[in-house]
C-alpha cells in the first residue's frame, strides 16, 4: 500500500504541470545510479538524459510564466503526462520490488492520475484564459514537494495526491455546471 501512495505522489507531480522536473529530481535522488532503473530512460546515456531533462525543465519554468508558453506547454503536457506519469509510477513500484504485473498496474494508475490532473489543469487554463502567475509558482513548488515526499514520506505524498484527485473531480463538476449555464444563456439570449 505504501508503494502505491509513493507512486501516486510521484505521478501527481507529473500531473500538476511539470514533466521533466520530476524525472530530473528522481534521477538526481538516485545518486550514482541516476536513471539506471527508470523505464525507458535507462536505455539512454545518463549525460544525454541530464542534458535533455535540464533543458526541458528550464524551458518549462520560463515558458510557464507567459501566456503563449503556457499554451504550448498545455498541449505538450496533455500528450506526454500519461506516459511520464506511467514511467514514474512504474519506477516507484520497481524500486519497491513489486511483481511484474503490479509494476504495470501501478504504472497505469500513475499515468491515469497524471492525465486526469493535467486535464483539469487544461480546463482551468482555458476557462481562466491563462493561469495566474501565483498559481504557476505553486505548481512548481508542489511538483518538487510531491517528488520528495514520494521517497521520504509516501503516506503524506499519497494523501496530497488523493486530495488533488478529489479537487480534480470537484472541478469537473463545477466546469459541467458552468458549461451548461453558458450554453443555456447562449440558447435563450443569442446576440
Amino acid at each position: 500500500m505504501i508503494e502505491l501512495l509513493a507512486a501516486l505522489s510521484a505521478s501527481a507531480a507529473v500531473g500538476v504541470g511539470r514533466i521533466a522536473l520530476p524525472l530530473l529530481l528522481i534521477g538526481l535522488l538516485q545518486g550514482d545510479n541516476l536513471w539506471s532503473r527508470v523505464p525507458i530512460l535507462s536505455h539512454i546515456h545518463p549525460q544525454v538524459v541530464v542534458g535533455i531533462l535540464t533543458s526541458w525543465s528550464l524551458f518549462e519554468l520560463f515558458a510557464s510564466k507567459k501566456l503563449l508558453g503556457q499554451r504550448i506547454l498545455q498541449i505538450i503536457h496533455l500528450l506526454l503526462s500519461p506516459l511520464v506519469g506511467a514511467i514514474v509510477g512504474a519506477f516507484v513500484a520497481q524500486t519497491a520490488n513489486l511483481d511484474g504485473w503490479m509494476i504495470v498496474l501501478v504504472g497505469t494508475i500513475g499515468g491515469l492520475l497524471a492525465l486526469v490532473l493535467q486535464l483539469v489543469q487544461t480546463g482551468w487554463f482555458f476557462r481562466l484564459r491563462g493561469l495566474p502567475l501565483w498559481l504557476v509558482f505553486i505548481q512548481d513548488g508542489l511538483c518538487v514537494v510531491l517528488v520528495l515526499l514520494a521517497f521520504d514520506a509516501p503516506r503524506q505524498g499519497g494523501l496530497i495526491a488523493m486530495i488533488l484527485l478529489w479537487l480534480a473531480i470537484r472541478s469537473s463538476g463545477e466546469w459541467y455546471r458552468w458549461y451548461r449555464k453558458q450554453r443555456h444563456s447562449a440558447r435563450y439570449h443569442p446576440d
